[in-house]
């Protein structure tokens, strides 16, 4: 199984890299697929790479669905 998520890009480090936010977690990604990205943006990253923009309300929409599916399995291991 693949997944991407959305990060919120932080700071650019060059015309191809950039640190993202993704939950709490910031690291640094390629941004060398998605050279438009800029400081407040949000992108999909998949594995360390930037694969694409994503709308700031849809990215937020996602990142809850992800905070509350991790609840209900916190809640589910108890």
């Amino acid at each position: 199984m693949c997944l991407a998520l959305p990060a919120l890009v932080v700071a650019l480090k060059s015309d191809e890299e950039a640190v993202v936010d993704l939950g709490g977690v910031r690291k640094t990604v390629s941004i060398a697929l998605v050279p438009q990205a800029r400081e407040g943006d949000y992108v999909i990253v998949h594995v360390g790479h930037a694969i694409g923009l994503i709308d700031p309300v849809e990215a937020q929409a996602t990142l809850a669905l992800f905070a509350e599916l991790q609840a209900t399995q916190g809640e589910a291991a108890r």
